[in-house]
C-alpha cells in the first residue's frame, strides 16, 4: 500500500503535469475504478466534464485535485495497486486501464488510473470549508505537514493507550506514516513496536517523530519505495528506496547497527521487521 512518500511523488507529477488543465472528455471503463462515486460513472463522467483542475493537494496517504470555480474535488484512491499515469494520447491502452481523462489543450497527453487489482478509484466529493473532501475530513495532519503539532501528538499518543506501532498506523492520530515507515522509523528509535504509549516520554516522541520525518524525506529524494512494478510516479519509474530500508524486508540479515539478524513477526495480518538486540521487547 503506498505510503506518504509515494502519494507524494504522484501529487508532486500531478501538479506539474495536470493542474491547471481543463477536462474535455473521461471514459470509465470499469465501474469499480469509481464506487465510491455514489452517483455512479455516467455522473463522474458529465459532472468532471469542463472542469478545470486546481493544484493536487494531499493529506497523509490521501491525494485529491480540487476543481476550480467548484466547492467540490476529484478524491484518488491508489488501493494496492492503483496507478495515476500522464499518457501521450496516442499511446497503446494499458491492460488495466479504468478510467481515461482527457483535456481540451494541445499538449497531446492525457489522464490515466490503471488498477489491477481494483481496490483504489476516483469519486468526487464536497469539499469543506479547509478544502479537504469531506469524506477525509476526519485524517489527521501528517508529519511533514508545517501546522502538525508535536506537543499535542505526544499527549494524544500517551492517552491512547495503545502500543507505539499501532498509533502509528492510526490515520486520525497521525497520517501517512505505513508499515514500511513505521518500521523503519521506530528501527531509528531503537523502540520495539509493542512498547505502550502510555511509557513514551517527550523526548522519546519527538525522536521517534525526527525519525519518521526523516526517513520519509529520504523516501521522497529517492522517489518512494517499490517492491514491484504496481507502485510507479506519473511518468511510469519506480523509486528506488528500498535498496536503503533498514529493517522491513531485511528478515535475517545483518542488522547495519549491530549485526544482529532481523527478525520478522506476524503483526495485525501484516508483518513488522525490528533488530531484536536495538529494539528490546518491553518488560510486561
Amino acid at each position: 500500500m503506498p505510503e506518504l512518500p509515494e502519494v507524494e511523488v504522484v501529487r508532486r507529477g500531478l501538479e506539474r503535469w495536470v493542474s491547471g488543465r481543463t477536462v474535455e472528455a473521461v471514459e470509465v471503463l470499469h465501474l469499480r475504478a469509481v464506487r465510491r462515486h455514489l452517483a455512479g460513472g455516467a455522473d463522474f463522467a458529465a459532472r468532471l466534464r469542463g472542469l478545470r483542475f486546481g493544484t493536487a493537494m494531499r493529506r497523509g496517504k490521501y491525494l485529491w485535485i480540487p476543481l476550480d470555480e467548484e466547492a467540490s474535488s476529484m478524491l484518488g484512491h491508489l488501493g494496492m495497486s492503483g496507478q495515476l499515469l500522464v499518457q501521450p494520447e496516442d499511446a497503446a491502452d494499458e491492460k488495466h486501464l479504468r478510467v481515461r481523462i482527457r483535456f481540451d489543450d494541445a499538449l497531446g497527453t492525457e489522464l490515466r488510473f490503471v488498477d489491477q487489482r481494483t481496490f483504489g478509484g476516483l469519486s468526487l466529493h464536497e469539499n469543506t470549508p479547509d478544502g479537504l473532501p469531506d469524506v477525509i475530513a476526519h485524517i489527521a495532519r501528517d508529519p511533514l505537514d508545517p501546522a502538525f503539532d508535536d506537543a499535542a501528538f505526544h499527549v494524544a499518543l500517551r492517552l491512547r493507550r495503545t502500543t507505539v506501532k499501532r498509533a502509528l498506523l492510526d490515520q486520525s492520530l497521525i497520517s501517512g506514516v505505513g508499515n514500511i515507515y513505521a518500521d523503519e522509523a521506530l528501527w531509528r528509535s531503537r523502540l520495539h513496536y509493542e512498547r505502550p504509549t502510555a511509557t513514551m516520554t517527550r523526548p522519546m516522541t519527538g525522536g521517534l517523530l525526527g525519525h519518521v520525518r526523516d526517513v520519509m524525506r529520504e523516501a521522497l529524494a529517492q522517489g518512494g519505495t517499490s517492491f514491484d512494478s504496481l507502485y510507479v510516479n506519473v511518468n511510469g519509474q519506480s523509486g528506488y528506496f528500498d535498496r536503503s530500508l533498514d529493517a522491513y524486508g531485511r528478515e535475517d540479515e545483518p542488522c547495519r547497527r549491530c549485526g544482529t539478524p532481523i527478525r520478522r513477526r506476524p503483526w495485525m495480518n501484516r508483518s513488522s521487521y525490528f533488530c531484536p538486540r536495538c529494539q528490546r521487547p518491553p518488560r510486561i
